[in-house]
């Protein structure tokens, strides 16, 4: 997935309800977060729940959005298997010429975000000796984040 903010809530973003990833949110929610930095040798690992925003929340972030980008969330029957590349193209070509004087389309709703509430970070640090830093946070219910070590 693509972040794209993050706030007191959590970590945030946006897909389409219809993909596997939100298949597998509504059976499952909970789910991590992975960012590499290989070449820095650095790494993040975030844990936690996850919770769909509200119908106005992602609203306003889909209207934030570029119209080609609007176009494609309703073109597109994400993770569905097509025939071929033309369906998709004739239908942004429907959308464009529905849409045409209008600067915005409206959210779709199989559309929307995300958020992952946090409850375990983890920070690595690698190190040629293979003796990596790894800082993990952990926060329970109620409780203030709490600072570990762990082995490499």
């Amino acid at each position: 997935v693509l972040l794209k903010g993050l706030s007191n809530d959590g970590f945030v973003w946006y897909t389409n309800y219809n993909s596997q990833k939100s298949k597998d949110l509504e059976v499952n929610p909970k789910a991590s977060l992975l960012f590499l930095w290989l070449d820095l040798q650095r790494q993040v690992r975030i844990e936690g729940s996850v919770t769909k925003l509200t119908r106005d929340q992602s609203e306003a972030y889909f209207k934030s959005r570029p119209k080609g980008s609007q176009i494609g969330a309703w073109a597109s029957p994400q993770s569905e298997e097509i025939e071929d590349r033309t369906i998709l193209e004739n239908q942004v070509k429907a959308l464009e010429a529905k849409y045409a004087n209008d600067a915005n389309l409206p959210c779709p709703p199989h559309w929307g975000g995300f958020v992952l509430q946090p409850n375990k970070m983890e920070f690595w640090q690698g190190r040629s000796s293979r003796l990596h830093d790894r800082i993990q946070y952990i926060k329970e219910i109620g409780q203030d984040w709490k600072l570990r070590r762990l082995a490499p």
